[in-house]
C-alpha cells in the first residue's frame, strides 16, 4: 500500500542538537492512498435488470432462477433496480442493500419519465388475503407473516380479508404463449387495500390471492424446468391494478393447495416446494422497497432516482416489446446501454430489430455482467473484443442553425 508522508524529525544521537521546530508548524498527517474511494468523484452507476413474468424465460420464468444474476449484477453496479418476478423466490430471498425492489407497473412509469423513485430505511407493510382462502390455508400464511416479523424484524403492521372472493382466473394466450388471466373481484381488492392505507397507515401491500390448482400436466411441466409459469400473467394484473389505483409497492404470493412430494424435480423450481407459501420474499421485498413519486403533483425531492439515471438496462434478447425497455430506447439525451441476452430465450419474438432499437448483443448473461463492467469504468465495451474498434471517422461540416461558422474568432472568448 503506498504512503503519501511528509518525514518527521528523528530523534539524533546523545549530543546532537534538533533544529527547532517553527512555532506555526502543525504535525504532520500520514494518509494513505485508498483513504479516497474512486466512487467518491463518480456519480452511482445504475442498472435495470428486467426478465418480463410469465413468458417462458428460459432463466427467471421459474422460482427465482434469475436471482443469481441479480445478485452478480448487484456486485458490479452501484444501484440495482429489478422487479419481484427477477427478485422473488416464494420461501427464499436475498437481502442485497443496493437492489429496489420495483413493481413491474411502476417500472414501467419510472422508465417513461413519470414516476421516481424514492428510497426509504422502512416500510409498513399491510397484507390483504382473499376471502376465498380455506381456514387451514390462511393460517398458514399468518404463520409465516408472524415468523418474518418475529425472526427477520419486517414491519408487517396489519392484515385484511377481503369483503367477497376475488375469483382470480388464469390461462396461456393462445397467440402468443404467455400466461395472463383475470380477477373478477377487482373492486374487493382495491377496498381491502384503501381501508388497510386509511386505517393502518400502510405504505406497501402484500396480496394473497386463492388461485385455481393446477392443471397436474401444467405441474409436472413446471417442476421440469419446462413451459411457462401459468400464475405468473395474473399475479402481475394483480399487482399493477394495486401499484396504478395508489401508487404504492405491491407484490402477490399465491394461495395454492400443497403439491404431493415429487422424488424428480428441477433445482429452478424448488423453491416453491419447500413451504406452504410463498409470502416471505414478497415480504421481505417491500420492507424496504422504494416509495413512487408521481413527478407531476410537485413533490419531487432531492436525491430521488430517475430514469436519466439509468446508464444500462439488460433483458432477454426476444422480448423487447415492453413499455419500460421502449421507454429508456427512446432517450435521447442520458440514453442507457440496453444489453440483450441471447441465451435467455422466451415465447415471445420481440427481437431488437423488430422495434429498431440499437443494442449490445451478448450471448448469456457472463458477457453481459462483462460489458457493465466496462461500461461503468468509462471503457467502451467494443475495446476489450478483437478487431472491434476501427479508424475513427470524420463529420463532415455542416451549418448550424442553418448558420455557417466563420472562420475568425469571435471577439469575445
Amino acid at each position: 500500500m503506498a504512503l503519501l508522508t511528509n518525514t518527521l524529525p528523528i530523534p539524533s544521537a546523545p549530543g546532537r542538537h534538533l533544529r527547532p521546530r517553527p512555532p506555526h508548524s502543525r504535525p504532520r498527517r500520514i494518509f494513505c492512498s485508498n483513504c479516497f474511494p474512486a466512487t467518491k468523484f463518480k456519480r452511482a452507476y445504475t442498472s435495470v435488470m428486467i426478465v418480463p413474468t410469465g413468458i417462458g424465460a428460459s432463466i427467471g420464468g421459474f422460482a427465482g432462477d434469475a436471482l443469481p444474476i441479480a445478485r452478480a449484477l448487484a456486485s458490479v453496479v452501484d444501484c440495482l433496480i429489478s422487479h419481484p418476478n427477477v427478485l422473488n423466490a416464494a420461501m427464499l430471498y436475498w437481502p442485497m442493500p443496493n437492489v429496489l425492489y420495483v413493481e413491474g407497473h411502476a417500472l414501467d412509469r419510472f422508465a417513461e419519465g413519470l414516476w421516481a423513485l424514492k428510497q426509504v430505511h422502512q416500510n409498513k407493510v399491510g397484507l390483504v388475503l382473499d376471502a376465498a382462502i380455506e381456514d387451514e390455508l390462511r393460517i398458514r400464511q399468518l404463520q409465516v407473516v408472524d415468523a418474518t416479523r418475529a425472526s427477520l424484524g419486517l414491519p408487517v403492521v396489519e392484515y385484511i380479508v377481503t369483503d367477497a372472493p376475488l375469483q382470480v382466473e388464469k390461462w396461456v394466450d393462445p397467440k402468443t404463449g404467455q400466461s395472463t388471466g383475470s380477477i373478477k373481484g377487482s373492486n374487493s381488492l382495491l377496498r381491502a387495500v384503501d381501508t388497510l392505507i386509511n386505517r393502518s397507515s400502510v405504505n406497501a401491500i402484500a396480496v394473497v390471492a386463492r388461485f385455481p390448482d393446477d392443471d397436474i400436466q401444467d405441474v409436472d411441466d413446471y417442476r421440469q424446468g419446462m413451459g411457462i409459469d401459468v400464475l405468473a400473467g395474473v399475479e402481475a394484473i394483480i399487482s399493477h391494478l394495486v401499484v396504478k389505483e395508489f401508487q404504492i409497492p405491491c407484490a402477490h404470493a399465491p394461495a395454492l393447495s400443497p403439491l404431493p412430494l415429487s422424488k424428480s424435480l428441477c433445482p429452478k423450481s424448488a423453491a416453491e416446494e419447500i413451504g406452504y407459501t410463498f409470502l416471505p420474499c414478497v415480504l421481505a421485498g417491500l420492507s424496504n422497497a422504494p416509495q413512487y413519486i408521481v413527478k407531476s403533483s410537485g413533490s419531487l425531492e432531492m436525491g430521488c432516482i430517475l430514469a436519466s439515471d439509468v446508464d444500462s438496462v439488460i433483458l432477454p434478447a426476444d422480448a423487447c416489446g415492453g413499455d419500460g425497455v421502449l421507454a429508456f430506447a427512446k432517450y435521447q439525451q442520458n440514453k442507457p446501454l440496453i444489453i440483450t441476452v441471447e441465451e435467455n430465450e422466451t415465447v415471445l419474438h420481440d427481437t431488437p430489430d423488430k422495434f429498431g432499437i440499437e443494442v449490445v448483443k451478448v450471448s448469456n448473461y457472463w458477457e453481459a455482467i462483462g460489458v457493465i463492467a466496462a461500461h461503468k469504468a468509462g471503457i467502451d465495451p467494443n475495446s476489450l473484443r478483437r478487431n472491434r474498434i476501427s479508424n475513427i471517422q470524420r463529420t463532415p461540416a455542416s451549418p448550424f442553425n442553418g448558420y455557417a461558422f466563420s472562420s475568425a474568432r469571435s471577439s469575445v472568448d
